[in-house]
């Protein structure tokens, strides 16, 4: 498969081919590549290297957010939430809407949190191990990040299956051939949520997240309802989605390399390394987007404002300029300067609590399992945004 032969915004491309050699060649020989338009849709740069995406995302002035920050919404002509959700807003307003973000996950609004998380963790994979098979994208890595960001958030817990499944359709498909409409309705479902929690958290407070964002204010202005909404929707997306499929991807990984497995379950590795390496070898978001505020250049190549930039972290966590053997998947590797979380004033503002689920997801696996075997074949996600797999079936194998 040639570049030119490509159409990055085709979920199918991403689920089902291999775009390694693809990766490798541009960032040989056009770390910033042209992508000619596609049935009507604009063209757009593709950036491919970590030294040119490292720039992007550092340099939000030439680079901006606030017309979109994933491929799909900056092809249909912008994001509507622009200016509204931290993730796509640019400058000041953007600081300003992060802090009261990071306000939400203080260490003292995530200790509890995070302490939970461990404890469910091993309820899910004892659960797992005990009942002799299972889907680990179904039956355990599904439940974990959602529980969490949903604890954060104080989500009613009658409330959860419905958010996981709007989740898991709003930015990504089971299938090929999946609608619009479905992604839409998928996403209103979750806004529509948020809504009415807000509101009850107007008249009831409390010391969740959405407690907090309620009584956040920016210029001593309160975020209206609809501020509260977006960020609620841009956190539990990504509360939910990059964790989860981290871990079935790791589980993955340790089927296809067992002297990993064998490393991470003697107990010769440390959680941080492990953790910093699932998400490197997974990439979970496989690309953002940006918009040229101005003309400029980047590798060489000329610019113009208003040209839609893609940052292709699955390229750029593959670099051989910064990662030594990165085909090798080494739980040990140090140092690792992937860019799965993003990077610079986007940098995720729920790393600290991804990297715990990640880490006592895998704690876990190490406290209960002695070996994974596969008992099917991994189904993928379809998405443009996302890697990862919806369905995972193996046998966890009880330590003795």
């Amino acid at each position: 498969m040639r570049p030119g032969d490509l159409d990055l915004a085709d979920p199918v491309l991403h689920a089902e081919h291999d775009l390694a050699e693809v990766w490798r060649e541009l960032r040989a020989t056009a770390p910033v590549w042209w992508h000619r338009e596609v049935d009507g849709r604009p063209g757009f740069w593709v950036v491919s290297t970590h030294a040119e995406a490292t720039a992007v995302y550092l340099d939000a002035t030439r680079f901006g957010s606030a017309r979109g920050n994933v491929l799909a919404s900056l092809l249909a002509g912008g994001d509507s939430a622009g200016g509204v959700m931290a993730a796509v807003t640019d400058g000041r307003r953007h600081r300003d809407l992060r802090r009261v973000l990071m306000e939400a996950f203080s260490p003292r609004a995530l200790a509890g949190v995070v302490d939970r998380v461990a404890g469910h963790a091993r309820r899910l994979v004892a659960d797992a191990v005990g009942a002799g098979g299972c889907d680990f994208a179904e039956d355990v890595a599904a439940h974990l990040p959602l529980t969490a960001i949903c604890d954060l958030l104080g989500v009613p817990e009658e409330d959860r299956p419905v958010l996981l499944a709007a989740t898991r359709t709003a930015l990504s498909s089971d299938t090929a051939e999946q609608s619009p409409i479905d992604a839409w309705e998928a996403r209103n479902v979750i806004l529509g949520h948020f809504e009415r929690l807000a509101a009850d958290r107007r008249a009831r407070p409390g010391s969740d997240a959405v407690s907090v964002l309620v009584a956040g204010s920016v210029d001593g202005v309160p975020l209206t309802t609809d501020e509260v909404v977006a960020n609620c929707y841009s956190l539990v997306l990504g509360g939910d989605e990059t964790a989860r499929l981290a871990v079935i991807g790791a589980v993955r990984a340790f089927v296809e390399h067992p002297d990993q497995w064998r490393a991470w379950r003697d107990g010769d590795v440390a959680v941080g390394t492990a953790v910093d390496e699932v998400l490197r070898w997974t990439t979970p978001a496989i690309h953002f987007g940006r918009t040229a505020t101005v003309d400029t250049t980047l590798g060489g190549k000329e610019i113009d404002a208003g040209d839609i930039v893609t940052v292709w972290n699955s390229s750029a966590n593959r670099d051989e300029a910064v990662f030594d053997r990165p085909e090798v998947f080494d739980l040990a590797r140090t140092p690792n300067r992937h860019l799965s979380l993003g990077h610079g004033p986007h940098y995720c503002v729920g790393a600290h609590l991804g990297r715990a689920e990640i880490g006592a997801m895998l704690t876990a696996l190490r406290e209960h399992v002695v070996d994974i075997e596969p008992t099917g074949p991994p189904l993928p996600i379809y998405s443009t945004m996302l890697s990862g797999f919806r369905s995972l079936p193996v046998r966890l194998i009880p330590r003795r």
